[in-house]
């Protein structure tokens, strides 16, 4: 007996929902294009348990009649294509017809159809590949898809599926792509019956980025537009100080249809290089508009990799279209005058009102009026919501984690343990040793004492924290909120508090005192992008480890920053106190130490 065999179609339909078929999410992209080619122009997306239990899509597109509908959920059946020569110009957003037939083999499918020309509407079922005969029914022009218990008769694929918030943001991306590149659709996405989004349709893509990314990250893009060669590219690109600590907020999309090309992500790279640090990623909403012969859409069964004729000139032109804005618009960032804190006065004290106003004038003319000094600093604390103790009751501590003024250091260092110092560049120390100096890079020692100071607080359980005299507001995505649900007790060792701000918001009503020269509202928006990103893969130790890191990173002097005299000497003194403050949280050097000999050598002294 033969040992090949010609797979059945149920089989081969099952295999093919293994690459089209990743997770829920993966159906919903495939129905909202199918809906979109059907030329819908009002979808509305139902999710239950975070798609696992129900997916239903719902649109008012052309549908289909009774004999299409049969035909459907067969293998590699399509309206979309009919001959070889349809593939060099593709103009839908689906066409490989495998689809359905995937989805149909791995769940329990519903479809219910009807055309504008008849006066009923088909029903279709079936299960895990088993169909039954086309039967009427009523409904409203367009096609209802009903998804339901993905997986149930593969329990070795639906064990590996997460929990329902996070295959809940994986969908909310998809719907967010979808609603990006067809601002004409009206869309609306719900969640185990809450609406998430609700998109009128006609809006502008500044209007929808305001509401799925928030009115904060929408203020800092800015409107591109250039024809190039063969392609038009449009959009808006975000301002370098927007830049986030991850890749997920750069949108490509070609024709329409989102798309991950590396060669278009190394021009962003480029474009911003020397305008944002190297870890952190621009903010793009990038369409490119080209001829469907320039380019192959069928190099992948999820259809978001393409292949360019020419991917160098497509690099060249987004490059230039970029640059081209950056080097045009002022990129300054705005100054922020510091706010000011004052005791507040008693409540039995007269014209308290007028007092006040008077001491706030007097200090803002004190401010302008004073000379320009190197020695002069500014703390920029958050304001506290009670009242400040004495000062010259506080216990001295370092000015470098913005706790205590400078005036401190010359009653308490022990200057007798420091040797002399120098700060080359205001980014290095130079130190002399016993058998040669030493090169200090301050912002990685500084970062890495940070980091131990971060780790031994966490360990004793969690940041002290202070409240903010006014709470800062951060702007909320569907993902944002489902992520800060599901790790508040990350944020309770942070020692942050968020409270609710109505719809798409929170308020941060405490913050870490060793992280006062944080912007609050940055620092919690890079967390939540963390944790997004992380979907759950890392442990929750390791994760905690690389929030820490990042703030330590953050709240670390920087390079380019002028530091007093004590300063440097309490920096030197806390390096002893840490025995790993040889390299940062990250694995670079903070010293590097040279040796007489070596100097010697250099001056060809050997001998002398």
């Amino acid at each position: 007996m033969g040992r090949i065999a010609v797979l059945d179609d149920n089989m081969i339909n099952m295999i093919a929902a293994g690459e089209v078929i990743e997770r829920p999410a993966s159906v919903v992209k495939e129905l909202l294009e199918n809906s979109i080619d059907a030329g819908a122009t009002k979808i509305v997306v139902q999710i239950e348990d975070g798609g696992r239990k129900r997916i239903a899509v719902i649109d008012n597109g052309c549908g289909m009649d009774a004999s299409d509908l049969q035909l459907a959920l067969e293998p590699h059946a399509t309206s979309k294509i009919r001959t070889a020569d349809d593939l060099h110009a593709i103009q839908t957003m689906g066409f490989r017809g495998e689809a359905l037939a995937s989805i149909a083999s791995v769940a329990h499918v519903s479809i219910v159809s009807r055309t504008a020309d008849s006066i009923e509407a088909g029903r279709l079922v079936s299960d895990c590949g088993q169909k039954e005969p086309v039967s009427p029914t009523s409904a409203d022009v367009g096609t209802t898809i009903d998804v339901r218990n993905l997986f149930y008769k593969l329990p070795a694929r639906r064990k590996f599926l997460r929990t329902a918030n996070t295959e809940m943001t994986h969908i909310t991306e998809h719907f967010t792509r979808i609603a990006l590149a067809n601002l004409s659709l009206d869309l609306t996405l719900t969640h185990n019956g809450r609406q998430i989004h609700h998109l009128p349709g006609g809006q502008t893509l500044a209007e929808r980025v305001r509401i799925l990314f928030g009115s904060d990250l929408a203020e800092t893009l800015m409107e591109i537009r250039k024809p190039e060669k063969g392609m038009e590219i449009t959009g808006l690109i975000g301002k370098p100080a927007a830049a986030r600590t991850s890749g997920a907020y750069q949108y490509v999309f070609l024709n329409c249809r989102f798309i991950r090309d590396k060669f278009i992500q190394h021009a962003v790279r480029q474009a911003y290089q020397g305008l944002t640090e190297p870890n952190r990623f621009p903010v793009v909403f990038l369409f490119l508009q080209a001829s469907p012969e320039s380019f192959d859409v069928n190099v992948h069964p999820t259809k978001i990799e393409v292949r360019f004729d020419n991917p160098n000139l497509v690099h060249s032109q987004v490059l230039s279209a970029l640059r081209d804005k950056l080097l045009s618009t002022p990129l300054d960032v705005p100054g922020r005058v510091p706010k000011m804190e004052f005791p507040p006065l008693p409540e039995t004290s007269p014209n308290a009102e007028s007092q006040r106003k008077q001491r706030i004038m007097h200090a803002v003319e004190d401010f302008f009026k004073a000379p320009p000094s190197s020695q002069r600093r500014f703390d920029f604390r958050p304001a506290r919501a009670e009242p400040l103790p004495d000062l010259s009751q506080r216990q001295p501590q370092s000015s470098i984690n913005g706790s205590y003024p400078d005036t401190y250091f010359s009653e308490t260092l022990n200057r007798s343990a420091i040797k002399e110092f120098l700060q080359i560049h205001n980014s290095y120390l130079l130190l002399p040793t016993e058998q040669g100096f030493e090169v200090i890079d301050q912002h990685a020692l500084h970062e890495r004492i940070l980091f131990e100071k971060l780790c031994e607080r966490v360990r004793q359980g969690k940041l002290t924290s202070q409240r903010l005299l006014v709470p800062a507001v951060v702007q909320m995505t569907p993902s944002h909120e489902q992520t800060a649900a599901l790790h508040a007790d990350i944020f309770e060792k942070l020692g942050i508090e968020l409270g609710s701000f109505g719809l798409g918001a929170v308020a941060i009503q405490s913050f870490p005192m060793l992280l006062d020269k944080i912007d609050p509202v940055v620092f919690v928006r890079d967390v939540l992008d963390i944790l997004v990103a992380s979907e759950n893969t890392q442990e929750p130790e390791k994760l905690l480890q690389d929030i820490l890191e990042r703030a330590a990173c953050s709240a670390a002097v920087k390079a380019g920053q002028s530091l007093t005299d004590e300063e440097i000497a309490q920096l030197l003194t806390d390096r002893q106190k840490y025995p790993g403050a040889c390299r940062c949280p990250h694995g670079r050097p903070t010293v590097i130490t040279f040796s007489l000999a070596q100097l010697e050598k250099q001056f060809k002294r050997t001998g002398f």
